[in-house]
């Protein structure tokens, strides 16, 4: 027996010296396995491996069928991929493509043709720039190509709208119905000015033999996007209600029998994506719950339709691909692994149901990566309420050692805190360096009900900041936490959050980073290339002085008010073809700090959006951001 225990307390001994803590250099070796859908004999999945080259600062990405049943991936080329996820009609004989064609005139040179070296552009309406790119007169449309003669037919007829939607549409924007007679699609029927205050996108309807065109979802005047018809011609949608709040519900409607169904009205919660099941009579969704994203299922055509969770864990479901028999397959991840191909099985005998992995891409390199414990912790805010947070501790933590920590500010500011992986703000990353992270559900997550989700609106700088400074008092209690070292870092609205709670923190913190934040919530509301954003969270424009809401939102809580108080060491890092939240921000918050004789640093990348995508920029983020936390968290 003391033999058997020496060779144990040795395996266990190996396997810890084995396995290393996550470097930013590690980090890069992940391949990004992305779900692409399903083979159209449901067999096989189709799914993409983009792998980082960092010498080269590039990607190269490959593709492959793996059957859903398991087995060894196929290889296969770009063209094949192409070929299998043709969207043609039902007969084959045409296809649906999209893209882009030059509608209006705004470069110099398009209103006089002598000019052609001219660097000008000429608008007469706000859309002069969206995400990270500047509108030069083109726009996505769709076509129908058929396949005999190669003629191409605009179903958007020349019209200046998008689709796919700019700027993260796809190929899910337009469908043929069932009967390949009739083509759906999603698109903003707004222009210029018009376009930029409004998220109301609708559902169109080309009929091919009338070449007519018809509004399927007039007067539903938020968002309409994802449809889907089921194997009986029933169509399902997802919807908001209030135009130019893009975080308002998402509800899911289906069109039966000529009346539009919302079958998620009654439920406290909002939809992020869905299918409907291969027999038509259920339609499977993912939506957040307590601090995760779960698989969920819903019968449409029951009396009383009921949204049921069907898995539960410390993971999330990312994206359905497609049902294949008894089989749904699914993409998951979690705060200590990025993606995979999963697959649930649906005939499980009780919920939740089990969650098999089905690809392998990354195993051999998490052998070698100590996983970062992540644990649950309630804790009660201000007014009286239970937030929900997560906490991930170093690989090697022992309660008996003090250590910094860190305040995990999200953005959104309504996304969801669950268990994502990111290659950026990479939470298993940061605790791997030693930092136990507070990653809070604060006020205006999606997850714990509709209520909680919109009561950040208006009210940026109020309860949630109390939300905040509730989460790190509440882990700055606990005996390995180092209160004398602790730090707040976060990107776009949670950038905004590091700026404004440098000016509010009373000496909680010892070091801040603001990642592309809000810093001016005035000039933010003047530069911003969607408008309908700041017109919603800050209750309306500056100049309405008797817009008590608003002028909240341009004084109290406005991050540039609080600078009188800053008195803490601040990382700002800003991309310059972020339109979203503009390098100016950036710039002002540096240039305060710097004449109030602050320890300040700026990190700047001319080329990098809201994000920062190309590999040795993020290698030289991550090496700066840490390298910030250890000078300034001594």
């Amino acid at each position: 027996m003391r033999k058997i225990l020496l060779i144990l307390a040795l395996i266990m001994t190996y396997n810890t010296q084995a396995q290393q803590p996550l470097t930013p250099e590690k980090l890069w070796e992940v391949q990004r396995v992305g779900g692409i859908g399903l083979t159209p004999d449901k067999k096989q999945v189709l799914l993409s491996v983009t792998t980082p080259n960092v010498a080269e600062n590039s990607f190269k990405k490959e593709y492959y069928k793996l059957d859903v049943n398991g087995g060894k991936l196929i290889p296969i080329t770009k063209e094949q991929l192409d070929n299998l996820t043709i969207k043609y009609n039902a007969d084959k004989s045409l296809k649906l493509i999209h893209k882009s064609v030059k509608i209006n005139p705004v470069l110099g040179k398009d209103f006089y043709k002598e000019l052609s070296k001219s660097t000008g552009r000429v608008y007469e309406g706000l859309d002069h720039r969206h995400w990270d790119k500047w509108n030069e007169g083109s726009y996505n449309h769709v076509f129908i190509e058929n396949i005999a003669t190669g003629v191409q037919t605009d179903l958007m007829q020349g019209l200046p709208y998008y689709c796919p939607q700019e700027p993260s549409g796809g190929e899910e924007d337009y469908i043929w119905s069932n009967d390949g007679k009739k083509v759906l699609y999603v698109t903003k029927a707004k222009v210029g000015t018009q376009y930029v205050v409004s998220t109301n996108t609708d559902i169109y309807e080309y009929d091919i033999d009338t070449k007519t065109t018809a509004n399927l979802t007039e007067g539903m005047m938020g968002y309409d996007t994802h449809p889907s018809f089921n194997k009986d011609g029933v169509l399902a949608w997802l919807s908001m209600k209030e135009d130019g709040n893009e975080a308002d519900k998402n509800d899911l409607y289906i069109l039966h029998e000529g009346n539009k169904i919302n079958l998620t009205a009654s439920w406290d919660n909002t939809v992020f994506s869905y299918i409907w099941s291969n027999d038509g009579k259920k339609i499977y969704f993912i939506a957040a719950t307590q601090g995760t994203q779960q698989l969920f299922e819903i019968e449409p055509f029951a009396k009383n339709p009921t949204p049921k969770q069907l898995t539960k864990g410390i993971f999330d479901i990312g994206d359905i691909l497609g049902q294949s028999g008894d089989l749904l397959v699914v993409s998951r991840n979690d705060m200590n692994r990025a993606a995979e191909i999963y697959t649930v099985n649906l005939k499980g005998r009780k919920t939740p149901l089990e969650v098999k992995q089905l690809s392998h891409i990354n195993d051999d390199l998490y052998k070698n990566i100590a996983k970062c414990p992540v644990k649950e912790r309630i804790i009660k805010t201000t007014d009286g309420k239970d937030m929900f947070a997560w906490v991930i501790y170093p690989p090697d933590f022992s309660p008996k050692k003090k250590y910094p920590t860190l305040l995990y500010c999200e953005g959104g500011p309504q996304s969801a805190l669950t268990q994502f992986y990111s290659f950026r703000w990479n939470l298993q990353l940061m605790a791997s360096q030693g930092y136990i992270v507070i990653a809070p559900n604060r006020r205006g997550m999606p997850g714990h009900g509709v209520a909680w989700n919109a009561e950040i609106s208006g009210d940026w700088g109020g309860q949630v900041m109390k939300d905040y400074l509730a989460a790190i008092d509440d882990i700055a209690k606990e005996p390995y936490v180092d209160s004398s070292r602790l730090g707040a870092v976060g990107a776009s609205y949670g950038g905004y959050s590091v700026y404004y709670l440098a000016g509010i923190h009373n000496k909680r913190f010892k070091t801040f980073i603001a990642h592309c934040g809000v810093f001016n919530t005035q000039s933010m509301y003047g530069t911003t290339e969607e408008t309908f954003f700041n017109q919603h969270e800050f209750g309306g424009p500056y100049w309405e002085k008797d817009n008590a809401i608003a002028q909240k939102a341009f004084t109290e809580f406005n991050p540039i008010e609080k600078v009188g108080a800053w008195d803490t060491p601040i990382l700002i890092i800003h991309g310059g073809k972020d339109y979203r939240v503009p390098e100016e921000q950036g710039f002002q918050a540096f240039t305060a700090a710097q004449l109030r004789g602050i320890k300040s640093k700026l990190l700047y990348f001319p080329d990098e959006n809201h994000w920062v995508l190309q590999p040795q920029n993020a290698l030289l983020w991550q090496r700066t951001f840490f390298g910030w936390l250890k000078e300034t968290l001594k």
